[in-house]
């Protein structure tokens, strides 16, 4: 089972990572943190590398659940969702699948929240 889906999409990067935020807002998501990596390697590594940015994305109700199903699933929060350059105005946007990492915590309770947060997720990246 794959730890991620995806979609590729035409279009500026810009406007995509706009799209995916606003779609997120849309399923209740807010970002937490944003980390443009081309910036990070480029500043700490002088590395040059493709527009990449990692959206730490949070549904709140849903983290309190599973907070309250395993205290120690913040090591798993936020969810993530990368949005990527993988070509000129083509981009991909992929994010975790909630319920291929949740299977390694091995907590019944926290299959049904991952579930729901998949779903979220899905139609977000499928939506694009």
């Amino acid at each position: 089972m794959s730890y991620y889906f995806s979609n590729k999409v035409k279009g500026s990067f810009e406007k995509t990572r706009e799209r995916v935020i606003s779609s997120l807002k849309e399923e209740g998501f807010g970002i937490l943190t944003e980390i443009d990596v081309k910036e990070t390697l480029k500043k700490k590594m002088d590395v040059d590398f493709r527009k990449y940015k990692i959206l730490g994305a949070c549904n709140p109700p849903f983290a309190y659940q599973a907070l309250q199903a395993e205290d120690k699933i913040g090591t798993m929060l936020p969810c993530n969702v990368i949005v990527q350059e993988i070509a000129p105005e083509e981009i991909e946007v992929a994010a975790v699948d909630p319920v291929s990492s949740m299977k390694a915590v091995e907590n019944p309770k926290l299959s049904e929240v991952a579930r729901q947060v998949q779903e979220k997720l899905k139609r977000v990246i499928e939506g694009l």
